[in-house]
C-alpha cells in the first residue's frame, strides 16, 4: 500500500475514494477518527489519508488526483429537464429527482 493523498476532511476523502473506485483502483481511507487527537498531535497528522492498495495503480491514481485538483469550479445553475428544479451547475444528477443533468449542461454550453 502507498499513501496517495491527504484530504482536508472526510467528505473530500470520500469523494476521492469514489473517483478511484470508478477507475477500478482499490483504495482505503485512513485516519477517519483522528480528528479527536487535535491538540495532542499535530493537526496535519489528523487529516484523512487515501492509500491505494496496489502499488501498480499509483500513476493512474495520481492522474485522477491531478484532474480532481485542477478541475475548475463551476458557478451558476442548470434546471433539471425532468422536474425543472434548479441545481448547481457542477451537479451531474438532480438533487430533487435524481435525473441526469447532461442535457441541461449541453443546452447551457450550446452544443
Amino acid at each position: 500500500m502507498k499513501k496517495l493523498y491527504s484530504a482536508n476532511n472526510l467528505i473530500e476523502a470520500q469523494m476521492i475514494l469514489y473517483l478511484l473506485e470508478h477507475a477500478y483502483i482499490r483504495a482505503k481511507v485512513l485516519n477517519t477518527h483522528a480528528q479527536g487527537g487535535v491538540g495532542e498531535i499535530p493537526f496535519t497528522h489528523t487529516y484523512p489519508e487515501i492509500w491505494i492498495v496496489h502499488d501498480d495503480d499509483l500513476e493512474k491514481a495520481r492522474s485522477i488526483i491531478d484532474a480532481y485538483e485542477n478541475t475548475p469550479i463551476e458557478v451558476g445553475y442548470v434546471h433539471c429537464p425532468a422536474c425543472g428544479e434548479q441545481n448547481p451547475r457542477n451537479f451531474q444528477l438532480c438533487w430533487q429527482c435524481g435525473e441526469g443533468l447532461e442535457i441541461a449542461h449541453l443546452k447551457l454550453d450550446g452544443t
